[in-house]
């Protein structure tokens, strides 16, 4: 069994399958091995001397109580159980095993999803503030900030943005390495276009990565887009913790709660459908009721 830091032929296998045959996204592909990596660590630990797709479902639950005793959140643990019956089912179907023991199996989750946490108008307006405009490193930042809340983008797609990809005669921002490898168009609000041409300008240059780092004037990573909304949460003196993935949902929640509709937020989310933006429903919280109350009051006032 092999204990180094590759993992088996079997799984570099299945991670082959899934770029290659099923055609995912190298993202998804990336996070499925650092899930298998993580499970062939956590049974070490565990003291189970089997390979992963020689796992009893006795030895799954073992584990999947070491992640629940290491404050995993359930649908983080949820994640790795579906990442690990997809493996187990491509093992058996390659003739390894005899059945796929998580077949049928899933988390029960006693607490309920909550609304993701997210900024109000006025920490949004701090956030932005913080941002200086003094050097370009600076006005740089404040664009991230701009792109991540002003076109609710995720962090990798931020980070893949090219210059080309804005389209000048639309004011419209070009997606084209979004999640499941899905393309969108997103318009982009009028401010932070004004000041995305600013940038441009101080950029200098008609191709490549719309932002770089300071020194190698390479890509920027994830790890640089963090840090940037670290340090503006903490200038603004918002005093809970702010990811760009707040930002994100932000955006959404922002809109929805403008009445946008729940179908147009999905499409500009880059979401596989509406139900999946069903997360942020949180804002309309009493909203049918008024609207229902609404209707019965006008239906009243025709009456008489």
């Amino acid at each position: 069994m092999i204990r180094n830091n590759s993992l088996s032929p079997l799984i570099e296998g299945y991670l082959e399958y899934l770029a290659q045959v099923a055609r995912k996204a190298p993202g998804t592909v990336r996070d499925v091995r650092c899930t298998l990596r993580r499970i062939e660590q956590a049974i070490i630990i565990l003291n189970i001397n089997k390979d992963l797709w020689k796992l009893s479902l006795k030895d799954c639950l073992r584990w999947i109580e070491y992640e629940r005793e290491s404050e995993r959140s359930s649908q983080c643990i949820s994640k790795y159980i579906s990442h690990l019956r997809g493996f187990l089912n491509y093992a058996w179907r390659s003739g390894r095993t005899e059945r796929n023991v998580l077949d049928g199996f899933n988390l029960q989750d006693d607490n309920p999803r909550t609304a993701p946490q997210v900024l109000t108008i006025e920490e949004a307006r701090l956030l932005i503030e913080s941002c200086s405009m003094t050097t370009f490193p600076e006005r740089q930042a404040r664009m991230i900030i701009l792109l991540l809340y002003g076109c609710g983008l995720r962090t990798a797609e931020l980070c893949q943005l090219n210059v080309q990809d804005i389209n000048r005669q639309t004011k419209d921002l070009f997606v084209s390495q979004g999640k499941g490898q899905r393309q969108r168009m997103v318009p982009i609000p009028e401010g932070v276009y004004t000041e995305l041409m600013a940038y441009l300008l101080d950029r200098g240059g008609k191709r490549g990565p719309l932002f770089r780092t300071e020194i190698k004037r390479r890509r920027i990573t994830a790890k640089n887009v963090c840090e940037v909304v670290r340090q503006a949460t903490e200038r603004a003196g918002i005093e809970w913790k702010v990811t760009p993935k707040t930002l994100r949902h932000s955006y959404a929640t922002h809109l929805m709660d403008r009445g946008v509709d729940l179908a147009i937020i999905s499409s500009l989310m880059g979401h596989r459908s509406p139900a999946e933006t069903g997360v942020y429903l949180h804002v309309l919280e009493g909203r049918p009721r008024k609207a229902v109350n609404e209707l019965d009051s006008k239906n009243g006032r025709s009456k008489s």
